[in-house]
């Protein structure tokens, strides 16, 4: 790991686990343009890579064309307005309206470690984890200074970016465009790769060509959504799971994002990530300065999995910071899809004492507590106890809970008002709105105007007063609408920058919420999976994946999440069958195992359960409680996807030192006419060999439900059962997968070297 600049050639190189990013000082102007990121490069002077000495040349040397080297160039952060017809990654906008913008190279410091910062969620690393090259940047018209970080860290192929604009000049400025990273490389026929969706449908992936121009996903909903995701990927032609040059490229942030790829006329990519412009306006006074989020880089040559595996690496250990990062969690079963509005506390505790005999460690109390709320119309604000409903409030339920062996976790929407509420009669001026215009209901609630103090200090002491009341050890942080409406009862603020700082007031909230109680397990949500990202992974271990949690349609959502995000991240529940969400039957062995990879936990009334299904939960616990640390803390390799394939869903998660593996597999749809499957194993060791079992291993000849394997299917897996096989035999001829009997049937095994 080493940042350098070469004061001869003008050259910065970050160098990194076999990965350059390099970037270079052009012309006497002081251009900075980008030179390569990719594979390790040679020692090399790597000049030419900038194409200076071709036409159009540099400005010094042809004046008569600067128009066309400004829209040629590789650009490292380009501006606006000057000559380049590309998309900017900054625009600034003087008292005269005028918008030009052009920044050039003014000097630089390497700084040992990464530090956080103010404000935003972002990454973090210790003076022998990661190296930080700053590089100052002017506009001499403007006097603005714009600071460009680049952040790497030791054993990973990743950059981290970001851009500060600081307003050295004596008149304020609009910054109206403010983007992460922008990347321009060659375009050698890759293709591009999204995570988009819906409500209950999140992060499906979607593979897109590269025409002229350009193609990009972004949110304008004040959250970054279930319909589309701060990601962009580049794959290379024949690249796949673990094969090929990919790119990725993820934004630390939970607001309006912007993530893009233009595709110009001389077949050059430029790939940028940040606030969406659309949505952003922020005025600098003198003096003051503009921070943008974090953009988070990966590259890799083994394929999809090893930007995955960078990403997962590079979370876990360089950005997520909770004491539970590590941890067990606990084995919870939340009411909401058991009860929904209708409970009361005996409701819960009998719920409750029958979870705890089967194992279960945590009852979450989800929405209806408070207030008057016996639906979703009313009381969002009100943070008091429905003393109705759970006489003697929550203390009396965490007590009656403990004295059984249980700790109590609780749901909030701190973030939302409802019309017909306590709050919302004091002050309706504290919800977002637009003068004359009638406000836009959705799931009938209003959004607070977090940009300002005093809402924010009210939600904290609201939410601290009920916390500090009883003893809860877990927060579901629910936000379950978008941002519309973007007005303050404080005048002068502009939309843009509304939704800007509500996104800070967030964070804000949330920082203060777990540096008040650094031991609690807060796990966020916005209706499912709408604002599942890495900036709210710096405030939480675990997000809630969907609120689809059918297992088979679980599998999509999970595997597009997990090719990002670590699988400890992932909210994952055993829900009822059939599923709320789709009406499918799918076996209760079937739906442990898809909710192992994941937090694990119930998500329904384990009183109602048909009985051959709540047997099961015991071994299901165990399950989680013997493999939880190797799916926590494991490498994770994708082996075949139901999304492409249409009948079979694959995964592996292998420990780090290649000692332990389990490999999860669903047969989503039955075939007539044909034999086992085979799949190859990847992430063992090639030299070492596995001894391979039935991690679940109950049989039974005479079942029905799914639920179990048969001795015919155990036999077709015969060949390799108990026996053991080398890693590079199970990368190469791999194994035969059974073919089951029916649809939605799964085998958990396990793999130990020997």
């Amino acid at each position: 790991m080493k940042i350098t600049y070469d004061e001869k050639t003008r050259i910065f190189r970050l160098d990194c686990a076999g990965m350059t990013y390099a970037m270079g000082v052009v012309d006497e102007e002081g251009f900075l343009g980008h030179l390569w990121f990719g594979a390790q490069a040679g020692e090399d002077d790597l000049t030419y890579l900038s194409r200076t000495a071709e036409f159009p040349h540099v400005p010094s040397v042809n004046g008569r064309d600067r128009g066309s080297f400004l829209d040629s160039f590789f650009q490292e952060f380009p501006g606006a307005g000057v000559g380049d017809y590309r998309p900017c990654a900054l625009q600034i906008e003087d008292e005269n309206g005028q918008a030009a913008c052009q920044l050039f190279y003014d000097s630089y410091r390497i700084l040992k470690g990464k530090s956080i910062l103010s404000g935003l969620p972002s990454t973090h690393g210790g003076e022998d984890e990661a190296l930080t090259l700053e590089i100052t940047m002017k506009d001499p018209v403007h006097g603005v200074r714009v600071l460009l970080f680049y952040t790497i860290f030791e054993g990973l192929r990743a950059v981290v970016r970001s851009a500060r604009v600081i307003n050295d000049g004596d008149k304020p400025v609009d910054v109206t465009r403010l983007l992460s990273c922008s990347v321009d490389m060659e375009d050698t026929g890759y293709r591009m790769l999204t995570l988009d969706g819906s409500w209950s449908r999140e992060r499906r992936k979607e593979l897109l060509p590269l025409g002229r121009g350009t193609r990009s996903v972004q949110s304008r909903r004040g959250i970054t959504s279930h319909q589309m995701h701060p990601f962009v990927g580049l794959l290379s032609e024949h690249a796949g799971q673990n094969e090929g040059e990919v790119y990725g490229f993820q934004l630390v942030y939970s607001g309006c994002f912007y993530a893009g790829v233009d595709k110009d006329q001389n077949n050059a990519l430029r790939v940028q990530l940040g606030i969406l412009p659309e949505e952003f306006r922020e005025r600098l006074q003198p003096g003051e300065e503009l921070q943008s989020p974090e953009v988070l880089m990966a590259y890799s040559e083994e394929g999809l999995g090893g930007m995955t595996r960078t990403f997962h690496d590079l979370l876990r250990g360089h950005l997520m910071r909770s004491p539970w990062l590590h941890r067990e969690r606990p084995v919870l079963i939340n009411n909401w899809e058991a009860t929904f509005f209708d409970f009361d506390l005996e409701k819960l505790l009998g719920i409750a004492r029958r979870a705890k005999k089967e194992g279960v460690e945590m009852l979450v109390m989800d929405d209806g507590w408070f207030g008057k709320r016996d639906d979703d119309n009313s009381s969002l604000g009100d943070w008091t106890v429905n003393e109705k409903k759970l006489p003697g409030g929550v203390k009396r339920l965490s007590e009656e809970l403990a004295a059984i062996g249980m700790k109590l976790g609780i749901w909030f929407e701190p973030e939302m008002i409802s019309p017909d509420s306590d709050l919302y009669r004091a002050h309706p001026d504290w919800a977002l709105s637009v003068d004359g215009r009638t406000p836009c209901r959705m799931r009938n609630q209003y959004v607070l105007d977090l940009t300002r103090k005093e809402i924010r200090d009210a939600v904290f002491d609201q939410i601290t007063a009920v916390l500090d009341s009883a003893d809860i050890a877990y927060v579901k942080w629910d936000m379950n609408r978008p941002l519309s409406d973007v007005g303050s009862a404080v005048k002068g603020k502009s939309a843009g920058s509304i939704l800007y700082h509500y996104c800070l007031g967030m964070y804000e909230l949330q920082e203060r919420l777990i540096t008040r109680y650094p031991e609690l397990l807060l796990e966020n949500c916005s209706g499912g999976g709408a604002r599942f990202d890495a900036g709210m992974l710096f405030y939480s271990p675990q997000i809630w994946t969907s609120d689809d949690t059918d297992a088979i349609e679980r599998l999509k959502i999970q595997e597009g999440t997990a090719m990002l995000y670590p699988l400890s991240a992932m909210g994952a529940h055993v829900s009822v069958s059939p599923s709320q969400a789709v009406g499918r039957f799918v076996p209760m062995t079937t739906r442990g195992h898809v909710a192992l990879a994941g937090t694990f936990g119930y998500e329904l009334d384990i009183n109602r359960m048909p009985a051959q299904d709540a047997a099961l939960i015991p071994s299901q616990i165990a399950l989680y409680h013997r493999y939880g640390e190797l799916i926590r803390e494991g490498d994770y390799y994708r082996i075949s996807s139901w999304q492409d394939n249409h009948l079979n869903d694959s995964y592996i998660v292998v420990n780090r030192d290649k000692t332990q593996a389990l490999l999860f597999w669903v047969q989503v749809l039955g075939e007539p006419n044909t034999r086992s499957k085979k799949i190859r194993i990847p992430g063992l060791d090639p030299d070492k060999n596995y001894r391979i079992r039935i991690a679940d291993p109950a049989v039974r000849e005479d079942d029905q439900s799914g639920n179990f394997l048969s001795h015919r299917e155990i036999e077709h897996m015969s060949g390799f059962l108990d026996k053991t096989l080398a890693g590079r035999t199970l990368a190469g001829a791999g194994l035969l997968m059974p073919k089951l009997s029916g649809d939605f049937r799964s085998v958990l095994l396990e793999l130990l070297s020997e």
